[in-house]
Parts: structure tokens; C-alpha cells; sequence
């Protein structure tokens, strides 16, 4: 059984959009985000960028194995905002993003099913207007050994293309590698023939 170890995100920032109904404005943008933190600026700035505007609805995703989620509607009608942005994600199999749809408010209402229209509609624009990139999951190793099986070492992480993330050198030497998920089972297999090289496996 193959392992599925890619995900969908976004590199950058997304072209804004605009969709209207009756009146009613609705800004639409897509950001590539990696923490609860990066989402707090993000409408932080939004927020100052757009004063006037009544509502900052909001959905994020982040996470590729551990998901977390959150949606907001902002004062809108319960779920008429942040679920349908939401379920774009969801419907475009994306994470590590964030949407956000500020709303000026025309005059007239638009109901609760016209509000998750608009909503569901302008976050499928900011989408599609986003460029959206495939990503490999991979793992976080440490490869601990003596200095004197330093050719060795480089050697195996040579011949299997492996991604060297940091090194620490000096008479006891680490090397931090990040491995693609799918051939991850075989790494310690590769570096078996040393027996004095420890391998371990790093949590994020």
C-alpha cells in the first residue's frame, strides 16, 4: 500500500477578488499560513486595511496529519460565513491557508442563504486565483556518529539523495536530515551497516 505523503497549499499571498451582491461588497483573500499567530497579523492587517468594512469572516487550516481548523463568522448569522469558506477548503483539499472575506455591507440584507452564497462563492474565486502548489510530507531525523565515520556517513546520505537540514560538526557530529514520509521506513535500514551511528526520529 503506497503512502500518501503530499498535500495542497499555497507559496503566497493570492490575488484579491471582489464579488458583489445587492449592493453588499465581498473581498476575498488566500494566504499561506503556518501558526495561529501568522492568522492573528494577517487580520490584524486586514482589519487596518480595510477600517470601514463591517465584517472579517474568516476559515484556516493548518497541519497535514494533526489538522486544526477554525472558522469565524464575525458577527454574521451562525454558520451563513466561516463554514462556507471552510468548506472550500475542504472542497479544494488545501491546507496550511487561511481565507479571508471582508464584507462592506450594502443596505439591504441579504439572508441567511444569500450570505452563504456570497460567502462560498467569493472563496472559491480566492482560490482559484491563488496558485496552489504540491508539497511531500517529510520526516525530521538526527544522525548522531564519531568523527571518524564522517565519509561513511556522507557517503549513504549521497547515494540516497537525502536532504541534510543542518549539521553540527566537531568531534562528536550531528547531522539533521528531512526525509520524503513515503521512503522513511528505509532510512534506519541504510545506516544499519554502521552500527556505531545512532539514528533517531525528531517530532515537530
Amino acid at each position: 500500500m503506497e503512502i500518501k505523503d503530499t498535500y495542497k497549499t499555497i507559496q503566497t499571498k493570492g490575488e484579491e477578488v471582489l464579488f458583489k451582491d445587492r449592493n453588499s461588497k465581498f473581498f476575498g483573500y488566500t494566504f499561506p499560513v503556518s501558526s495561529e499567530e501568522d492568522v492573528k497579523n494577517i487580520i490584524e492587517n486586514l482589519k487596518k486595511q480595510h477600517h470601514s468594512a463591517r465584517h472579517w469572516c474568516y476559515a484556516w487550516q493548518i497541519g497535514t496529519e494533526n489538522i486544526r481548523y477554525r472558522i469565524n463568522d464575525d458577527g454574521e448569522p451562525s454558520n451563513s460565513a466561516g463554514q462556507p469558506i471552510y468548506g472550500q477548503i475542504q472542497s479544494f483539499e488545501i491546507t496550511n491557508i487561511l481565507i479571508v472575506i471582508v464584507r462592506y455591507f450594502g443596505g439591504i440584507k441579504l439572508g441567511v442563504g444569500g450570505l452563504i452564497n456570497a460567502y462560498r462563492t467569493t472563496a472559491q474565486m480566492a482560490l482559484e486565483a491563488s496558485k496552489i502548489i504540491q508539497k511531500t510530507i517529510n520526516l525530521d531525523y538526527l544522525i548522531s556518529f564519531e568523527y571518524k565515520d564522517m565519509n561513511k556517513v556522507m557517503r549513504i546520505i549521497k547515494e540516497n539523495n537525502l536532504n541534510i537540514t543542518k549539521q553540527e560538526l566537531g568531534l562528536d557530529c550531528k547531522i539533521y536530515i528531512s526525509v520524503r514520509k513515503q521512503v522513511s521506513n528505509k532510512i534506519k535500514e541504510v545506516f544499519s551497516p554502521l552500527y556505531q551511528v545512532k539514528i533517531k526520529k525528531l517530532e515537530r
